[in-house]
């Protein structure tokens, strides 16, 4: 099924905010075609086929998350999640936070480079396919999650505020199985300014 052909469907596939080379070379064109094109556009296809006239066929895609299990969850948690994911980078970053999410880094993980250095970790080394979040609780307070195959914080009532992406998908073509070096180059792309917006949109 091609991306033209759901145009119209039910929960509709949400474009990359930038061309698909624009973060080159930490990530490639080419895996951004397959990531998005391929992978992505595939969890939205297959979750329109799943709520088709089922009540879920009228909720927004985070509530189907929060609501939903089984196929339906892991379909629906994969779409949000990429959309999540793609819309926290750009070839024009701002590569430090700003504001109440540079002092909450601070105060709870000393320095930026502490909280990059645990997050990668985490990447690393979770077993099997899955994400690794920042997020954090209605009072600021930030967490480090991992998570294995489609789950995201927003099932914990958190909110988030950056995924890593750890299946093989998301990094085999330009890294091999070399997953923690495609975690050090992402954060070389990932928009800082997102995740303050993200954050102080807690509080708003």
């Amino acid at each position: 099924m091609t991306l033209s052909s759901v145009a119209t469907a039910l929960i509709t596939i949400v474009e990359l905010p930038y061309a698909y080379d624009a973060l080159e070379p930490f990530i490639s064109a080419e895996t951004l075609h397959f990531h998005h094109d391929k992978h992505y556009a595939s969890y939205v296809v297959k979750l329109n086929e799943l709520i088709e006239d089922t009540r879920y066929a009228t909720m927004p895609l985070e509530e189907i998350v929060r609501t939903s299990e089984g196929a339906i969850f892991n379909n629906a948690a994969q779409a949000w999640n990429h959309i999540f994911y793609f819309e926290q980078f750009s070839p024009h970053a701002q590569h430090h936070p700003t504001g109440a999410l540079k002092r909450a880094i601070e105060d709870q993980f000393g320095t930026l480079e502490g909280l990059k250095e645990r997050m990668t970790t985490h990447a690393a080394t979770l077993f099997g396919s899955g994400w690794v979040w920042l997020a954090s609780d209605k009072d600021g307070r930030l967490y480090i999650i991992s998570k294995s195959n489609a789950d995201t914080p927003l099932t914990d009532d958190l909110i988030p505020l950056i995924a890593i992406d750890v299946w093989e998908h998301a990094y085999y073509i330009d890294y091999r199985n070399m997953r923690k070096s495609s975690v050090e180059e992402m954060w070389k792309v990932l928009n800082w300014r997102i995740v303050d917006e993200r954050y102080d949109a807690i509080r708003a």
